[in-house]
């Protein structure tokens, strides 16, 4: 009993100690941390015919095998838009190391009620792959009115 008295309290040591490297940035799952509200940016090249959503609430990073899913959630004005996607904007002056996404969706095709905040959300997702993911420092989804960005 002597013996393992020691040996039991350097295990429990040790395993308490484990609780800083789920904080760590070392931890693959805390790569991209919270997302946090930005400035709006520029507004893209209107080649999609639909528009942005109005105000993007929330968005995240969920990791998985081989890479991770980006998911926004965003508020349109009114119930009934339909068609949401985020669209990745391409073209010689973006930054390899910052993805910007526009959050795009077409509006109702009749008039709708406004209804409450949560019948209004709409939420999207794309898959990044490891290979999308390399180089990466940030990710913005970009709505109307405000812009969503996560940093590593």
């Amino acid at each position: 009993m002597q013996k393992s008295l020691p040996l039991l309290l350097i295990c429990v040591t040790l395993v308490a100690g484990c609780g800083g490297f789920r904080d760590s940035r070392l931890n693959p799952l805390n790569w991209f941390g919270r997302s946090e509200t930005v400035t709006t940016l520029a507004p893209a090249p209107a080649e999609d015919p639909r528009a942005l959503v109005a105000d993007v609430i929330d968005m995240q990073i969920d990791q998985l095998p081989g890479g991770a899913i980006l998911r926004a959630t965003g508020r349109a004005p009114t119930q009934g838009y339909w068609q949401a996607e985020l669209v990745l904007r391409e073209g010689p002056d973006q930054d390899p190391a910052a993805q910007i996404y526009d959050f795009r969706i077409f509006p109702p095709l009749t008039p709708t009620a406004s209804g409450t905040p949560q019948s209004r959300e709409v939420t999207v997702a794309v898959y990044l792959s490891d290979i999308d993911l390399a180089g990466l420092q940030s990710i913005t989804v970009q709505g109307a009115a405000n812009a969503r960005a996560i940093r590593r």
